[in-house]
């Protein structure tokens, strides 16, 4: 089962890391601390509604797109998922008496 912390966690850091920003630098702009935001983008903390605002404004991307971007790959997994998981067809035992009233 996919955390849908573990990949909001993946879209920051890649967002940060796509701006070539350090955690000191976002955290600093954000005023969370380093080693929460560090947490956050392992999947290791669920960040509050202020907390990702924060951290989305340190990185000047709208939280909606965030969201989006998690929604979607979200949506991939779970495609992904389901479609790994599909159920085989119950084994019909050919020998079924046919009972007539």
């Amino acid at each position: 089962m996919i955390l849908v912390r573990r990949l909001l966690g993946e879209v920051l850091r890649a967002e940060r890391l796509r701006q070539g920003r350090t955690l000191r630098d976002v955290s600093a702009s954000a005023r969370v601390s380093r080693g929460y935001i560090s947490e956050i983008e392992r999947g290791q903390k669920e960040a509050s509604s202020e907390c990702l605002a924060a951290i989305c404004s340190a990185l000047a991307v709208p939280l909606s797109s965030v969201m989006r971007e998690v929604s979607g790959q979200l949506e991939r997994v779970e495609h992904t998922s389901s479609v790994a998981s599909l159920p085989t067809p119950a084994r019909v035992d050919a020998d079924v008496t046919n009972v007539a009233a």
